[in-house]
């Protein structure tokens, strides 16, 4: 019998093709935090069962664009760039489980193929996009990280721009906001190969990171715009109050999650 190796496709006989390196994965990043407050029955039509809305403040909603390096553990990836280097734009709520606050990712964008196969090991629903954050820089035009900076953010999937933000940084922060702090309460859904079968994968799981480390937070403000697209739906998680900005430089390490659930999402495979 042939033996293939390899975390995740394609498996083959050395495991060099596999398209993403077994946990642990280490992570660098620059980023830009808008939170703002939308209605909350939009938040609830997110959350499927078990989940319910958080006690406070359940309008609550981040939208996060990040710059990122990422590395396996041995870190050889950050020497062939093209396998480090992503960005991406995700969009994230408060809900609560069993009276514990999580915080759930609801939309993400991301612009390599290994985020978006990661992504579906951690529950994140991600897709392809083109994102872009201004990067601060000591020298030249590029923002310093000190009061009065500005960044700029967009977000596109399908030829279609679906966000832009203007970040103006006023003062550090003790916080980089409250609504992306707590552990993720994520679904992992693979549908049966069978038709009617319904899922053939269905978890709830608890993912966090598993050290984490970050430079000084700088708050501000922020000019944030959501726009209508065919095939997306993050304009409706719409502006109703904005809350603040925030900008930090961070480093994770994710390494594994913890089964909430299994076999009890009322999800359909269609």
């Amino acid at each position: 019998m042939t033996s293939v190796r390899g975390y995740f496709h394609p498996r083959t006989a050395s495991g060099a093709s596999s398209l993403i390196p077994s946990p642990p994965w280490r992570y660098s990043g620059d980023l830009l935090t808008v939170e703002y407050r939308t209605d909350p029955a939009r938040v609830r039509e997110l959350l499927p069962e078990p989940l319910e809305l958080a006690d406070e403040d359940p309008g609550a909603v981040a939208l996060i664009w990040a710059d990122w390096q990422s590395c396996s553990a041995s870190g050889a990836e950050l020497l062939d760039p093209v396998l480090s280097q992503y960005k991406e734009a995700f969009a994230v709520v408060r809900c609560q489980y069993k009276g514990r606050t999580y915080s759930r990712c609801v939309y993400i964008w991301v612009d390599k193929d290994f985020a978006i196969a990661r992504g579906l090991h951690q529950g994140y629903p991600k897709k392809l996009g083109s994102i872009h954050q201004t990067r601060p820089h000591p020298y030249g035009p590029a923002p310093r990280i000190s009061a009065g900076a500005k960044f700029g953010a967009t977000l596109a999937a399908a030829d279609r721009r679906l966000a832009q933000a203007v970040v103006t940084l006023r003062e550090p922060s003790e916080t980089n906001g409250f609504v992306n702090g707590h552990p993720m309460a994520h679904h992992r859904w693979l549908p049966s190969i069978e038709k009617g079968k319904g899922l053939a994968l269905d978890e709830l799981i608890e993912s966090g990171a598993a050290s984490f480390e970050g430079g000084q937070a700088w708050v501000g403000d922020a000019e944030l715009e959501l726009f209508e697209a065919p095939t997306e739906e993050l304009a409706r998680l719409e502006i109703r109050e904005p809350i603040a900005a925030y900008y930090r430089q961070v480093g994770v390490v994710w390494d594994g999650g913890r089964l909430l659930e299994s076999g009890t999402s009322e999800a359909s495979a269609e």
